[in-house]
């Protein structure tokens, strides 16, 4: 059975955009946030979707949600002041009986429902897990303008989305943000606060992120 809820985000200024609605803006035969939601929709393990965004966008994608027969959208919330504040918005809205939420940025259309059923399967192993790919070039760390470090590449990976937690302990990782005043940009940084261990699940390349106007020609490109 089905226990798992998504939680697609797309509440963020798109401030890098040039004035696009990134979450609205074309792709294919349908919008960056239409494909997001497809994947999840064709993804076997996931319950229900929750969409959390701006007001402004809600109508356009209930109707993108309706034009594609999405059958799983089940809420669209409203995002908070931060990231992490959006996501507990999501969170609040699953449903009671869903033992695992899958995290995944609206930005991400290209997102491929076996992967997404692949992260949930460590997720269900390890308790927490993430999509990812290794980065391919050479990282420097940088002060005042001047090299101090260059990490161990075949160590470094490049996180992407959805990110996958066992609700329970996504609950506990949240509070203790809550309690301490943390505010992470990646969810899984409130698991390893508490201590959790988050499984880096192997993805795809081509689960890029939007967010220029040049990666959404990229996306067509790759779509």
């Amino acid at each position: 059975m089905p226990d798992t809820s998504a939680i697609i985000v797309a509440a963020g200024n798109a401030s890098r955009m040039q004035g696009i609605n990134k979450i609205l803006m074309p792709l294919g035969k349908t919008s960056v946030i239409g494909h997001s939601m497809l994947a999840f929709e064709q993804a076997e393990d996931i319950a229900e979707i929750i969409v959390v965004t701006r007001s402004e966008n809600e109508a356009a994608i209930r109707e993108t949600a309706a034009a594609l027969g999405i059958t799983k959208l089940a809420c669209i919330t409203q995002g908070g002041e931060t990231r992490q504040q959006s996501v507990l918005n999501g969170l609040r809205q699953t449903a009671a009986e869903s033992q695992y939420i899958a995290i995944h940025d609206g930005a991400r259309p290209l997102v491929r429902p076996e992967h997404i059923a692949k992260v949930i399967r460590d997720a269900r192993v390890f308790g927490g897990a993430t999509l990812g790919v290794p980065v391919k070039d050479t990282i420097k760390v940088v002060e005042d303008g001047l090299i101090t470090d260059t990490p161990y590449r075949p160590s470094l990976y490049l996180t992407q989305t959805p990110q996958v937690f066992r609700k329970r302990l996504y609950f506990e990782a949240a509070d203790f943000a809550l309690e301490h005043g943390l505010d992470c940009t990646d969810d899984c940084q409130l698991v390893e606060a508490i201590g959790g261990k988050v499984y880096m699940t192997v993805g795809d390349y081509t689960n890029i992120k939007i967010t220029t106007p040049e990666d959404g020609k990229i996306a067509e490109v790759l779509l």
